[in-house]
Formats: structure tokens, C-alpha cells, sequence
């Protein structure tokens, strides 16, 4: 069975036009009100655009915007030209051609994160939506069910992020996921701390989990960017060490999420795949799945972006390298058409 299917050419160009309308309204939300204007600086012989204004209290401030690339000018052209679109219609539109939605709850719950600005202080979507999204971002509608019951975010370092965050900001995340009144309660650990999740009362199994790399703390820690509590997880550093933007359909609209790169998230679902103890065999079988369909999907059209994930985990040393070999291992054993010789750092791992 095909893991994935290409997109026509038409749901392609239908997506690209959500994705650009959803990004300049998200650009329009933040300096829409604003007075001032689009500059651009050079750093260290890159180029800059930024958004300055006076704030409240008189002083000169500035939003990051993004570096000078195609993308980013054509977001300054629609701001300052003032366009508005559809996003609505857009979206279907692009449904329509098979693109992927996702549930309309789910949609609420991460359209009211950004309008809090959730994304432009650091916030990425991890999980199976950003593996649902990736699929219209690279071309392709993924075949295998994507259904999921959690909404899973990271807090990346701003640096890791490309596009549109600025320069200082903080959010009420806590606020925005009480504005919704969807009945979600905070999760609490033994001790009475809070355990960085959120349970919808009357739907258990719908849930937000908030999570930061571990690094010495083990206990929760207090992401000040984005004001909320989260849980510290192993290998989270690597999956964040690089992340690309793309837009979530769903017939309520578009919203434009912080993901992090696909090679990175394939190579990092085969690391904790084999890290998941028999309790969670469901979820590493999940792991598995999806990183087959981004592993087939990216040695068709971008093989250089894995073998330079893979590059990053031999150079992190012996622990990252085992534990990729084991899931590269564990994806041979649970798919006969994966073989490890054709696949980056595989070493000597062969099919059980």
C-alpha cells in the first residue's frame, strides 16, 4: 500500500494560496494596528525585514518579520497593500482538491493559540497535525489514518525560527485556552504541581500537552514566552533545531503554524520510537508509521534534507547514534520494503 499520494497540480496551487493568505493575515493581525513601517537591515551580511512602530510607552520597537527572501517580501507587498482574502473559501478550496483538513475542535483550540500569539513568541506545533500538515506543504496526502486525540506543542529558541516572530513578546497561553471555554482543565501532577497538559472535562481523551527539552531539570518547567507550564522531554532539542512554517485547512479557515523541519522530525520519530516501552506500543507503532511515509516521501524528493538530519544525530554522539539504529531497525522489521543499507548512518543494522 502507498504511503502517500501527489497532489495535483491545481490542490498544490490551492494550498499555496491559503498558505500565503493565512501568513499575511497572520503578519496583518500583528501590525495591522500599528503605526509605523517596513524596514530591512543587514546582520552579518544577511538581510532583515522588520516592522517598526512607537509603542505605549513612547518607545521605538520592532517586529521581526524575516529574512529577505521571496516569501517574506511578498508578505510586506499584501500588508502594505492592504489586501484581504478569504481565507475561508481558500481553505476549501484547497479541501476540495484533496488536501487534508484537520478536525474543526482541534482547529479552534490552535487558531486561538496564534490570534493570542502563540507562534510569533516561539511556540511550534509537534505531533501528528504537524505530520498531517507537512503532507500539503511537501506535495502529497498521506494515506495512512491521522487521526489523534492530543494537540501537542514545543517552544523553540527564537533563532530556530524562521519567520514572523518578533522580537520580544510574550503570550497568556493559560488565557487563550480559557477564552475558548471548551470546558479544558489543567492536568496536576502528584505533589500538586502543574503537569503541562490540559484535559477537556467532558472529552478526556482530548487533551493539550506542552512540551520543552530536557535538560537538567526533570521537573516541570515555566516557559516565560509563552506563559505556560510544560514537560521537559529527552531528544525534543533536535527536533527543534530547525523548523519551516505551513498552513492548517479546516472548513472554519486557515492558520499558518510554527513545524519543525520534516527530515528532522522522520530521523526523531525513529530515535524515540524505540525509547517508548511496551505501554506505548501503540504510540511507537505510530512513530513508525509516520516516519516511514516522510522517510519514502524524502529519499523521492529530498534526500539531501535526510542524510543532513541524520548527519546531526552522528555528530551528537555514540547514545544518539545507537538509539537511531535501533529505530531504523524497528522500521526494517515493521516494513518489508524498508531495507537500513539504503537508508543515511544505518552502520551495519540488517532485517531480523
Amino acid at each position: 500500500m502507498a504511503r502517500f499520494v501527489d497532489l495535483s497540480a491545481s490542490a498544490q496551487s490551492a494550498y499555496a494560496n491559503a498558505h500565503t493568505a493565512a501568513s499575511a493575515r497572520s503578519l496583518d493581525r500583528d501590525v495591522g494596528q500599528l503605526r509605523g513601517s517596513f524596514a530591512s537591515k543587514d546582520v552579518k551580511g544577511y538581510r532583515y525585514w522588520y516592522f517598526q512602530y512607537t509603542g505605549l510607552d513612547q518607545r521605538q520597537r520592532q517586529l521581526y518579520v524575516g529574512p529577505d527572501d521571496e516569501r517574506v517580501r511578498a508578505l510586506v507587498m499584501r500588508k502594505t497593500q492592504a489586501l484581504s482574502t478569504n481565507l475561508v473559501a481558500l481553505s476549501r478550496a484547497a479541501m476540495v482538491q484533496g488536501c487534508e483538513p484537520i478536525k474543526l475542535a482541534h482547529f479552534r483550540v490552535i487558531s486561538r493559540l496564534d490570534e493570542y500569539g502563540f507562534f510569533r513568541a516561539g511556540g511550534v506545533l509537534i505531533g501528528t497535525h504537524a505530520f498531517t500538515v507537512m503532507g500539503a506543504m511537501l506535495g502529497v496526502r498521506w494515506q495512512d489514518s491521522t487521526a489523534t486525540s492530543a494537540i501537542d506543542f514545543a517552544h523553540a529558541d527564537r533563532r530556530q525560527v524562521s519567520i514572523g516572530l518578533p522580537a520580544n513578546i510574550e503570550v497568556d497561553t493559560r488565557a487563550a485556552i480559557d477564552s475558548l471555554e471548551m470546558g479544558f482543565l489543567p492536568m496536576v501532577e502528584v505533589g500538586g504541581s502543574l503537569a503541562g497538559s490540559y484535559k477537556k472535562r467532558d472529552e478526556p481523551d482530548f487533551q493539550i500537552d506542552f512540551v520543552v527539552p530536557k535538560g537538567r531539570m526533570e521537573a516541570v518547567q515555566r516557559v516565560a514566552a509563552l506563559g505556560i507550564d510544560a514537560q521537559p522531554l529527552p531528544f525534543l532539542e533536535f527536533l527543534l533545531a530547525d523548523t519551516s512554517q505551513a498552513t492548517l485547512l479546516a472548513n472554519m479557515g486557515a492558520v499558518t503554524v510554527n513545524i519543525p523541519a520534516p527530515a528532522r522530525f522522520a530521523v526523531h520519530k525513529l530515535i524515540v520510537a524505540g525509547e517508548r516501552g511496551p505501554a506505548y506500543a501503540t504510540k511507537a507503532r505510530k512513530d513508525l508509521r509516520q516516519a516511514a511515509g516522510l522517510i519514502e516521501l524524502l529519499q523521492r524528493d529530498a534526500a539531501d534534507d535526510l542524510s543532513d538530519a541524520v548527519s546531526d544525530v552522528i555528530n551528537r554522539g555514540k547514545g544518539w547514534v545507537t538509539r537511531y539504529r535501533a529505530g531504523v531497525q524497528a522500521l526494517c522489521d515493521a516494513f518489508d520494503d524498508f531495507d537500513a543499507a539504503a537508508l543515511p548512518g544505518a552502520g551495519h543494522s540488517r532485517r531480523r
